[in-house]
């Protein structure tokens, strides 16, 4: 199954969140492909420099440079696809953009502003725990 986390799930897995983190490690065993782009990546990394952030790494003695690292590992990198303005939120047209150049099963985002939408050109647009639950039934 092919999936664009959208970066607040991204942020959510490397801080050890329950459903986000087992979307990377399904990306880790091979179960499910993630995708991503410049875009998006450049966001995720200016998140993880964040004074917050980057307290919370240390609080879990954890690198937030080594949590990017697993995530660029895990993701192919895409350019992607020219779209109309969709979402309320410029940033979110990001994730959809992406989505649509990589032909992904499904958009996994905490945002719900987002994932009111419910699609984009019927790609499902879900949270990381109804993702959980597709993921499974398909398997």
């Amino acid at each position: 199954m092919r999936l664009v986390l959208d970066t607040n799930v991204a942020l959510s897995a490397a801080l050890g969140d329950s459903a986000p983190r087992r979307l990377i490690e399904l990306a880790t065993e091979g179960a499910i492909e993630l995708f991503s782009s410049a875009e998006l990546l450049a966001e995720f990394s200016e998140v993880l420099q964040s004074k917050h952030i980057l307290y919370r790494f240390e609080r879990k003695r954890q690198s937030a440079p080594e949590a990017l690292a697993l995530y660029e590992a895990l993701i192919e990198t895409i350019c992607p696809a020219s779209i109309a303005p969709t979402a309320s939120d410029p940033d979110d047209d990001a994730v959809l953009a992406c989505a649509l150049a990589a032909g992904v099963d499904l958009i996994v985002s905490g945002d719900r502003s987002l994932r009111n939408l419910k699609s984009f050109h019927r790609i499902p647009i879900l949270s990381p725990a109804d993702a959980l639950a597709a993921i499974n039934a398909r398997a």
